[in-house]
């Protein structure tokens, strides 16, 4: 029985290599450019904001704490009143997801969770969370309106004693 000999060739095409290489080339001659060009990074929205003068139509402090059932207690900081309850297991990890990262970063920074963070409606319809230690801001209104919808009841919401 005799077989027939075995290649590991393979032919890539040529035009393919070329355009393979060209889209290197031009990857790497537009980041330069920019770069010695020194291009300015796009404004933030809060930045946005300030220059064009925006302001809010409406302003709530929250302080966010973990009870140890794994619920969560938002408080509104000027009254002390409870402005929601996520339970454990509720439909809200939009809410948990946020908080989260802005705990993490407090963590690393050594601060707990006693500062407030400020939800604000601004006059253009965008809808912002800020720490107010860190000053890290979140523009809600980039996750979707379903998303957006579970922050902006936090403005709204009636308030129950603690």
């Amino acid at each position: 029985m005799t077989t027939a000999p075995h290649s590991h060739h393979v032919d890539v095409p040529k035009g393919a290599l070329i355009m393979a290489g060209f889209l290197v080339v031009s990857s790497i001659a537009i980041t330069s450019a920019a770069r010695l060009l020194q291009m300015p990074p796009a404004a933030s929205p809060a930045l946005m904001r300030a220059e064009q003068k925006v302001a809010p139509v409406a302003t709530r402090q929250l302080r966010f704490t973990d009870r140890a059932d794994g619920a969560v207690v938002i408080e509104d900081v000027g009254t002390g009143n409870t402005a929601r309850l996520v339970e454990r297991g509720s439909n809200s990890g939009f809410i948990r997801g946020v908080m989260r990262g802005l705990a993490r970063e407090r963590r690393m920074r050594g601060i707990d969770s006693q500062p407030a963070f400020n939800l604000t409606l601004w006059k253009d319809g965008e809808l912002s969370l800020t720490d107010t230690v860190t000053g890290r801001s979140i523009e809600l209104n980039s996750f979707g309106s379903t998303n957006r919808a579970t922050f902006l009841d936090l403005l709204t919401r009636p308030e129950t004693p603690r």
